[in-house]
């Protein structure tokens, strides 16, 4: 059955940057939730794209050998399979990440 999620009440509930909680499945996808702050750490996806959208905040991917993506509330990207990369946010800030669910949220 299906049920509705508010991503405000989540936005909410979630204190703990680098911490992605799952919201749904579909398919062999996830939707996933996550506050973030500062700099994540260098990673790469060997099989599987990642896609960014950001909520509330600002966040920046640092691509290797690519230009920086730059994201403010209500945009999105996609980081490629085999793209090493590595978020980074100035501030606290909300994304969604849509990615297949066998994905680990830590990269290689």
């Amino acid at each position: 059955m299906s049920h509705t999620i508010n991503l405000k009440d989540k936005l909410y509930s979630i204190n703990k940057p680098w911490s992605p909680i799952d919201l749904l499945h579909a398919n062999d996808q996830v939707i996933r939730m996550a506050l973030i702050e500062g700099e994540y750490h260098w990673h790469k996806h060997a099989n599987e794209d990642e896609v960014f959208y950001v909520i509330k905040g600002q966040v920046i991917i640092q691509l290797k050998d690519q230009p920086d993506i730059f994201l403010k509330d209500g945009e999105m990207a996609v980081v490629p399979k085999g793209a090493e990369h590595c978020p980074i946010s100035p501030c606290p800030s909300y994304i969604l990440m849509i990615e297949p669910s066998v994905l680990k949220s830590k990269g290689d």
